[in-house]
């Protein structure tokens, strides 16, 4: 068993159930996050899924992580990022049969996504049918223009690097 805990500071911390933290975790997609304001898992707890006060949804992979916790080469997978809402994320859960993840924000709209790209299906209570099998055509809800990021195996978490900017006037240039 693993408790997970979100933070306003983008900080997801995972717990063991004696208490001690296993796990923090910081997403490093191009997009800030903010605040955090909703988790969830699957139902194996392989996959975690974040939402946040900005309105975007955070994927990860917790497969190897869970497999063994103490090998540091099993690291937690930040895969997906997408902008589900244009406000703050309430709710959110993966229905797994149909890999659909839900979400809810507090603008009180109720969305659809596909759970392994982050495209739209709609919303509740549009006049067409949800067409859930068919993730090849991109389509954004009309207040959100951000498509779903990727995030690259090799990507690194970033990083504050110091630069100095000497002021030294140089003629030649």
């Amino acid at each position: 068993p693993l408790l997970a805990s979100a933070h306003e500071s983008s900080c997801i911390r995972l717990w063991s159930i004696q208490g001690n933290l296993m796990k923090e975790l910081l997403p490093f997609s191009e997009h800030p996050s903010g605040p955090l304001t909703a988790l969830c898992t699957d139902i194996f707890t392989k996959i975690l899924l974040a939402g946040s006060k900005e309105g975007y949804i955070i994927r990860w992979n917790m497969a190897s992580f869970l497999e063994d916790a103490r090998n540091k080469k099993n690291q937690i997978k930040e895969e997906l990022c997408w902008r589900a809402h244009a406000t703050e994320v309430v709710e959110l859960f993966i229905e797994e049969e149909k890999n659909v993840v839900v979400t809810a924000s507090i603008d009180g709209s109720v969305r659809l996504w596909h759970a392994m790209t982050g495209y739209y299906f709609g919303y509740f209570g549009q006049a067409r049918k949800f067409e859930l099998s068919d993730t090849s055509r991109l389509i954004l809800p009309p207040d959100v223009n951000d498509s779903p990021a990727i995030i690259k195996e090799e990507s690194k978490h970033m990083e504050k690097k110091k630069v100095e900017y000497p002021l030294i006037l140089d003629r030649d240039k």
